[in-house]
């Protein structure tokens, strides 16, 4: 199914280089600095219980495509608000199955065409006509001590692997991971959005927590951002390198210390102004810059969704269902007020991503081809695609250049296609190194040596691994 020089340019001159420079990478370990892979599945090191739960019902790559085709959630079995998740594992594979032709031409289906054959040996295109075979071959395989979580880390040659986790989180399966001996680094990154998105589900609460959790009266400003710093440090004492942020837009303040309290005493009491809600978001960008300043902690900024955008599968469903989209995203003036006050700072790397691909040459990369902090993040959720990583490359590099990026990361909940995109990332990667060669625009050792950076020199530069 799979053809040793897929994604690499037709040209044959080129494509020979591009398959050397894909060979010199492609072997080379794994490292995902960011993603939302369940660190319970390394605690625990329990089998994944089917198929379906394994690659579908965590994907919203895959459920939001059937579902705009008029497949609906419940068929699926995704969990509802109310904790229904009823459908049959096998019927749900089915239909999955039955509509595996929407996935032609898209990332999806390299990724999982990639896991099928890499690691289950499936060398036929899945169909209605399989769904039963194909299920069955990898059930059997879920159950074998080579496809617990574990073993699959290390199958993947994962150096390191970074989960996203809730600023009042326990860490508890970072810590039972850490106390079992296993040497796999999974390591959480310390996601605030819950305790300072005023929209968030259940912010009142969160924030109340927040309190419990650090020991400080969050009813104040100073209380409010004493427990962001221990909450910071505990995170860091547990292996975390990154702070993540997923703000609607990139908007930054620099309030005057009693314009910010009275602001958070709003906040928190409730008594908004209009405008409140997005000022506050965005002098947190900010307070928690200086805190990375001086934690060490890199930032990474992801703005520019429009969150739960169906009313009503939001309301049956939850957050996460495939219903977010991407909006136009301004960083030029939004970003001035952090980066005046911190963007020339030595200790402080602030990662931007972007839904918005207008932005790419036009703004991102003329910022962090000046700031010393800042970096361009991958090609991202809706573009994380052999098409959305060429553009990527094409607009960023002529103003930013290769080392103000920071190499691939996943960003995904599905475990078994983290191999696929990472393999999908070093053949695009070698793909455009391959024909700026050929062009007479960069020497060959040179396309080797950005190889291996892209790869992971500069990951781990970035996130300090």
């Amino acid at each position: 199914m799979l053809d040793k020089n897929r994604l690499f340019p037709a040209d044959p001159a080129t494509r020979s280089i591009a398959a050397k420079l894909y060979d010199s990478v492609r072997d080379l370990p794994i490292i995902s600095p960011h993603g939302h892979t369940d660190p319970q599945w390394f605690a625990d090191n329990q089998p994944f219980p089917n198929p379906t739960a394994l690659f579908i019902q965590p994907d919203h790559y895959i459920f939001r495509m059937l579902y705009s085709q008029g497949v609906s959630l419940e068929s699926l079995g995704i969990p509802q608000t109310d904790g229904k998740q009823q459908a049959d594992p096998r019927e749900v594979w089915r239909i999955f199955a039955k509509h595996y032709y929407l996935f032609r031409g898209t990332p999806t289906r390299l990724w999982l065409d990639y896991a099928f054959q890499e690691l289950f040996g499936i060398n036929e295109r899945l169909s209605e006509a399989n769904a039963d075979a194909c299920y069955e071959l990898i059930d059997r395989a879920l159950q074998t001590p080579d496809f617990l979580p574990r073993a699959l880390f290390d199958r993947f040659k994962l150096e390191v692997l970074a989960t996203t986790d809730a600023a009042v989180d326990t860490l508890e399966h970072h810590q039972k991971i850490k106390a079992s001996g296993w040497k796999g680094r999974v390591l959480p990154t310390f996601r605030p959005d819950a305790v300072i998105d005023v929209e968030f589900a259940g912010f009142r609460e969160n924030l109340q927590k927040l309190g419990e959790v650090s020991g400080e009266d969050v009813s104040s400003w100073k209380g409010y951002l004493d427990a962001l710093r221990k909450r910071r440090a505990f995170f860091k004492q547990n292996g975390a390198t990154a702070t993540d942020h997923g703000h609607a837009s990139a908007l930054t303040a620099d309030l005057s210390l009693s314009e910010a309290t009275a602001l958070y005493e709003r906040i928190y009491t409730g008594k908004l102004k209009a405008g409140d809600a997005e000022l506050f978001q965005a002098q947190m960008l900010t307070e928690l810059a200086g805190m990375s300043v001086d934690d060490g902690l890199t930032m990474q900024l992801h703005p520019g969704s429009f969150r739960n955008h169906n009313t009503k599968l939001y309301e049956k469903f939850g957050r996460d269902k495939g219903a977010d989209i991407p909006t136009p995203t301004e960083y030029v003036r939004a970003l001035r007020p952090l980066l005046s006050k911190y963007g020339n700072e030595a200790n402080f790397t602030f990662i931007l991503f972007t839904l918005d691909e207008s932005t790419y040459s036009r703004e991102l990369a003329p910022l962090a081809g000046h700031y010393p902090c800042l970096r361009l993040g991958p090609s991202w959720w809706f573009h994380d695609s052999p098409e959305g990583m060429t553009r990527f490359r094409e607009q960023a590099t002529e103003t930013a250049g290769f080392y103000n990026t920071v190499g691939f990361n996943d960003d995904t909940r599905a475990f078994l296609s983290i191999p696929a995109r990472h393999d999908v990332a070093r053949r695009v990667d070698s793909a455009f190194l391959a024909r700026l060669v050929a062009e007479h625009r960069l020497d060959e050792d040179e396309a080797f040596a950005l190889a291996q950076d892209l790869t992971v020199n500069l990951v781990r530069k970035a996130y300090r691994l």
